[in-house]
């Protein structure tokens, strides 16, 4: 795996009104570049996320119960690296779920706040991947 700078400043915001004016391509782009970082800034802990390919072929095929499980992993996954670099999140893979779920409930705005979660959590694992980084070089 690489050595570059991940990107830090992602956003919800950003994320939705992207989505929203590309009919929904934004996401899978978004989803590309998550899943390629949380690989890199976690790369030695004996797993991978799947990449886009695998999300929407299995989601398709699954219903989209697989999209729930690859986003569960990656709440986990984050979760289990905090410590690497110093962090600590309260959030996991079963809050984001559950965001995903009952959150259907609530006009989709489920979907919005596991999200978030996600982005903010990424966002902040992506500083310290950073600032080791620059003290490596």
């Amino acid at each position: 795996m690489g050595y570059a700078p991940i990107k830090t400043d992602r956003g919800v915001i950003g994320w939705l009104l992207l989505s929203i004016v590309t009919c929904g391509i934004y996401s899978y782009y978004f989803l590309y570049c998550l899943a390629r970082d949380i690989n890199v800034m976690c790369q030695d802990d004996g797993d991978s996320t799947p990449g886009l390919a695998a999300f929407i072929l299995l989601s398709f095929v699954t219903c989209g119960f697989y999209a729930l499980y690859w986003y569960y992993k990656i709440g986990n996954r984050l979760q289990a690296n905090a410590p690497r670099y110093g962090l600590m999140f309260q959030e996991n893979g079963t809050t984001v779920l559950m965001w995903q779920i009952v959150g259907a409930l609530l006009c989709g705005l489920g979907s919005i706040f596991a999200m978030n979660i996600i982005i903010k959590n990424t966002n902040a694992m992506a500083t310290a991947y950073n600032v080791r980084l620059d003290a490596r070089a």
